[in-house]
């Protein structure tokens, strides 16, 4: 999810010219564009906005890292990913584009309420930004590796945690972020038919929204799947007739499905024809090291998908939004599961929820990163400057790297643990504890429930 409160900076930059009211579906900003006093305008914010920005950063594992898309079936039913792997070491590598299209800037725009020409200053901003992934390299062959689903929050799409998944693959970890056609996406895109598909024409498909109050609460009572309103972020979200976290979680299965046809060395074409040779991937996954990881709404999305498949052993959800959940799921979670949180996030009733997939006999964690904010576990936090991060909730107190690396070597410690790996990642069991001076363990929310329970549960109710 990203913070309701980008919508004032957006409106910020909109009052720097005058425009033209314009119906959102006309994505041709740049006729509007004309003057050069315009430009230069948008030039000084973007220079303001860069004091202090940083990069993407790299992987800080041994593995170099490569990167490429992956769809199946053309249709929106289809799968759509981005794919990390180890990568082989190559002097002629080209680093990946960020958001490679101007539509998800738009939508980005919609998604925060905001006219179409903010698609358009975010694509000035972010548009030729890379990750040091390098595209479309050459697996790393030789070796199995475990496998991570990874689902994306609320107006999110699959290329903005790049560097949660960047750092998991330079540990030797092959990592599909998929890109949900629920709905919650702010953008993605499929192809009417084969032809389409063959010349690359794109259908786009935008976050759903209801378009009245009328028609948002009959679905907020009969889904009950409204965001509360908390301290860092005061947008709700109401939940669309698709919108469910039951088809995210069948998305992150039929990504696996898909992936370990190609581990057998099944006929599977990717749909958008790229360089990068799929049979590489055959015997390349190890088919008992399977997880799911998700952020926010992709949180939520990690609890239903362990419900449902057995085949992911344990699952990690960062700073997981809960309220899409049916209480009954909870009771259904068999595999390890991880908490990681961030300080000025999380709320009561969230953690209220959580509290409730502890049970006797069940492996549980929680930590909450100190100084944190919501957008440390996505890639804005990076892209941003100091000024703008910090006015508008993309960075907290805590240093973004400090926190990533927080977040990234606990996961790999609770990974190792749960998927039988050897690696040296036990090195940071402590930090699944909550044993630094940038971490409390379990939660710093105060709940009616046992707190201690949330603190440490790992196999007996403490």
């Amino acid at each position: 999810m990203l913070p309701s409160k980008l919508h004032a900076l957006f409106c910020l930059c909109s009052c720097l010219a005058p425009v033209h009211p314009i119906d959102w579906q006309d994505l041709n900003p740049v006729a509007h564009i004309r003057s050069s006093a315009w430009a230069n305008k948008i030039q000084a914010l973007m220079a303001v906005a860069s004091v202090g920005q940083s990069k993407i950063p790299k992987g800080n594992g041994s593995y170099s890292v490569g990167c490429t898309d992956l769809m199946f079936d053309y249709t929106e039913k289809g799968t759509f990913l981005r794919l990390y792997y180890p990568s082989q070491e190559d002097d002629h590598h080209s680093d990946t584009l960020w958001i490679p299209n101007k539509e998800y800037f738009f939508g980005l725009s919609k998604y925060l309420g905001t006219h179409w020409l903010m698609g358009k200053i975010l694509s000035l901003f972010f548009g030729s930004m890379t990750t040091p992934a390098d595209w479309n390299s050459p697996l790393r062959t030789g070796e199995k590796y475990p496998l991570i689903v990874f689902s994306h929050g609320l107006g999110a799409f699959r290329t903005i945690y790049s560097a949660i998944c960047i750092d998991l693959a330079s540990y030797g970890f092959i990592v599909a972020a998929v890109e949900h056609r629920d709905g919650s996406a702010s953008a993605t895109y499929y192809f009417k038919d084969q032809s389409a598909a063959e010349i690359g024409n794109k259908s786009w498909l935008y976050l759903q929204s209801l378009k009245s109050e009328e028609e948002e609460m009959p679905l907020r009572n009969e889904q009950g799947c409204l965001e509360d309103e908390v301290r860092e972020s005061t947008l709700a979200f109401t939940c669309g007739p698709d919108f469910t976290v039951q088809k995210r979680a069948k998305e992150c299965s039929q990504a696996l499905d898909l992936i370990l046809d190609i581990d057998r060395g099944r006929p599977v074409k990717n749909v958008l024809d790229l360089e990068f040779d799929l049979e590489q991937l055959k015997d390349s996954i190890d088919r008992n090291k399977i997880a799911v990881i998700g952020h926010s709404f992709g949180g939520a999305t990690v609890i239903q998908t362990l419900s449902e498949d057995q085949r992911f052993r344990c699952g990690i959800a960062l700073d997981a939004w809960m309220l899409p959940l049916d209480d009954e799921i909870y009771s259904r979670i068999p595999q390890p599961l991880f908490f990681i949180n961030s300080e000025r996030f999380q709320y009561p009733s969230n953690i209220e929820k959580m509290e409730k997939c502890y049970s006797p006999g069940k492996e549980r964690k929680m930590i909450t990163i100190r100084g944190s904010v919501h957008q440390n576990f996505a890639d804005f936090t990076f892209a941003t400057g100091k000024i703008v991060g910090y006015i508008f909730t993309l960075k907290g107190d805590i240093d973004s790297n400090v926190a990533l690396d927080l977040s990234n070597r606990a996961s790999l410690a609770f990974l190792q643990k749960h998927l039988g790996l050897q690696k040296d990642f036990d090195q940071w069991d402590s930090l699944i504890e909550g044993e630094d001076d940038n971490l409390i363990p379990g939660t710093n929310i105060n709940t009616t429930s046992q707190h201690v329970t949330l603190q440490n549960s790992t196999g007996t109710e403490q």
